[in-house]
């Protein structure tokens, strides 16, 4: 039997379910967005950045004890490429700039924690920046969607570009949702791996719909379900196989990279883990929605006698 008219798993059957599914998480992922927010990293909120350095490893819940029982609310601390390096980030002190913040901290460690420290170096990054680069990452993402829509539009066809758009936003809403339930925090990094996921859910996307638009054109029998239905499973393997060796070196980095990627690698192994879902259960199924049908994508050949009679 052909394989192109063997549907080995029913996708689209189990749409209504996805879509149950895929709304409850945009509300939880939207409702923690707007009642607590993200819980925002240095380089959005503005603050002083002070690395460390120590003869033995640190005991991190200790040093934190120290720094708040010094008036140090809200510090972060966590191993920098080391158990004998340590990052520390404050919140802003208008009292204080930042060498004396920092050599403010250096003597409260010094002289009240076990361990002696050693000043590695001190960053500060001020809330005017903090607000700049907020509403830059905000507009980029933006940008990204517009331009993808407009690309998948003029490649494919409206409907296409209109779920591959919906698709991405949404990954995007709900990758920012679990940073939001869970208050991990989201800087810089966090902000570049949804980027990635953006290009990483539309890549998986558009994989899916050059298969569609090739067989509405090559397969004579067979409703848009099911033409979409085939489409999907002669791109599963390819889909599983891209996902499953990006988790695994997703994996490793999470697990042996360290602190300063560790929200990093957080974000995309969510970001791919829904851009694969959403590949299959969200862009398809909206673009079937919206009416695609086999006269959409046939290519008109006009005839050569017709042409040569045009003036």
């Amino acid at each position: 039997m052909n394989e192109q008219n063997t549907i080995k798993i029913d996708f689209l059957s189990k749409r209504l379910i996805a879509l149950v599914f895929s709304t409850l998480l945009i509300i939880v992922s939207i409702g923690s967005l707007a009642t607590q927010g993200l819980k925002k990293g240095i380089d959005f909120t503005g603050g002083t950045l002070v690395e460390m350095g120590f003869s033995e490893a640190v005991d991190l819940e200790g040093l934190r004890t120290v720094l708040n029982n010094a008036q140090f609310q809200g510090a972060i601390v966590q191993h920098f490429g080391s158990s004998k390096e340590v990052l520390i980030r404050l919140l802003p002190d208008e009292a204080l700039n930042t060498a004396a913040l920092s050599n403010k901290v250096l003597t409260v460690i010094n002289t009240r924690f076990a361990q002696k420290g050693e000043l590695r170096r001190a960053e500060f990054v001020g809330p005017q920046v903090g607000e700049e680069l907020t509403e830059d990452g905000g507009l980029a993402l933006l940008y990204a969607l517009i331009c993808i829509l407009i690309y998948v539009t003029f490649r494919f066809e409206y409907r296409f570009a209109l779920g591959s758009v919906a698709a991405l936003a949404h990954d995007v809403i709900i990758t920012l949702g679990f940073f939001s339930i869970f208050q991990f925090e989201f800087d810089l990094t966090v902000l570049a791996a949804i980027l990635a996921v953006i290009g990483y859910s539309l890549n998986d996307t558009i994989v899916v719909f050059d298969r569609i638009r090739e067989n509405f054109r090559k397969l004579r029998k067979g409703t848009p379900t099911e033409v979409v239905n085939i489409s999907l499973n002669q791109t599963l393997g390819r889909t599983v196989m891209t996902s499953v060796t990006t988790l695994l070196v997703l994996t490793a980095l999470f697990v042996l990279g360290g602190e300063i990627i560790h929200d990093f690698a957080l974000a995309l192994i969510v970001g791919v883990l829904i851009g694969t879902y959403s590949s299959i259960y969200v862009a398809s199924p909206i673009t079937l929605a919206l009416g695609i049908s086999k006269a959409d994508l046939i290519i008109v050949k006009v005839d050569q006698d017709e042409l040569d009679k045009i003036p």
